[in-house]
């Protein structure tokens, strides 16, 4: 009988509340944050004019106009950052499995093909390679194992191969190797655009070897990558041709563009036409020798909840 006796006190106190009272607290705290924001920029207003009034007074090397800060600029101190004139890494990469391209002694020579079973867009972003990278072949795998597709290109003289991996009918994988000593990097892909899903994308048949532009790679294992893209690509670029392919490295995701360059009638401005296809890459792992999983030396292999200690915290 008691415990009746409170339940029904507890509904009659429930019923008896005000009706919209969270409401209105809740709108009384927006009002005093709307409040504190105009007071706040109010404040941020009249430091800048104060700061704008003592710099026409006292010039600009006194009162220098200050720099916003971002992850770029306040990034972590990282001891494989490479320098200017850096004797060991200029040693090494005249000397690592690399270096022959860099030396012109061989010409690229690239072999491209997806994981077995692919599906319509991971073949179409194939041909788009092939239509980017000069010297190229897209191969189908045909049930064939990487390995044994690594010695068949050895034995064709292919300098890098390619492979596009899927899940889901969508590309979300990428495998570079290159040939015929390694290394082998592992990427994944995502945000991947064909020329048709691109506003004001360009159409027609391009020709000529690319101009090729790496951004941002300032570590060791950064300018590892950087010259493994760089392999896919002729040294001798057709300016004619005005194409431009670029890496652009910013927060450890490489942003890939395929870009056709014009120039207007006074010869002063030049406007960009983008080609297609474009994506997003981030190293996943970077392994010795060729393809490898199992017994395969890695250099590199992202662990994130390891790794990945601050936002400021960057590898490439």
């Amino acid at each position: 009988l008691n415990c009746f006796i409170f339940l029904e006190i507890v509904v009659m106190s429930s019923k008896e509340r005000p009706v919209g009272g969270l409401k209105f607290v809740r709108a009384i705290r927006r009002e005093k944050a709307k409040e504190l924001r105009t007071i706040k920029s109010k404040e941020k207003r009249k430091r800048v004019a104060e700061r704008r009034k003592l710099r026409a007074t006292l010039g600009e090397d006194i009162c220098p106009v200050q720099q916003p800060k971002t992850l770029e600029n306040t990034r972590e101190y990282d001891e494989t950052i490479v320098l200017p004139n850096d004797e060991e890494e200029v040693y090494e990469e005249n000397t690592d499995e690399i270096a022959p391209y860099f030396q012109m002694k061989t010409k690229p020579k690239v072999l491209l093909t997806t994981s077995p079973k692919a599906k319509v867009v991971s073949w179409k972003l194939c041909y788009e390679f092939h239509r980017c990278i000069p010297n190229s072949h897209v191969i189908g795998r045909k049930g064939i194992s990487l390995k044994r597709l690594i010695s068949l290109a050895n034995s064709k003289n292919y300098t890098d191969i390619v492979v596009v991996h899927e899940d889901r009918r969508s590309p979300n994988g990428l495998v570079l190797c290159h040939l015929p000593d390694g290394p082998t990097a592992y990427f994944k892909m995502q945000n991947v655009k064909l020329p048709k899903d691109i506003k004001n994308c360009g159409k027609g048949a391009v020709f000529g070897n690319p101009e090729l532009v790496l951004n941002n790679f300032s570590t060791r294992l950064g300018h590892t990558v950087a010259r493994m893209l760089a392999c896919l690509f002729p040294q001798d670029p057709h300016f004619r041709g005005r194409r431009v392919v670029t890496f652009h490295n910013q927060r450890d995701y490489i942003f890939f563009r395929h870009h056709w360059y014009e120039f207007k009638k006074d010869g002063t401005k030049a406007a960009l036409k983008e080609l297609g296809p474009r994506f997003t890459l981030r190293l996943k792992a970077l392994q010795k020798g060729t393809f490898n999983p199992k017994f395969g030396q890695f250099e590199w292999i992202l662990k994130r909840h390891e790794m990945e200690t601050s936002r400021r915290r960057f590898f490439l």
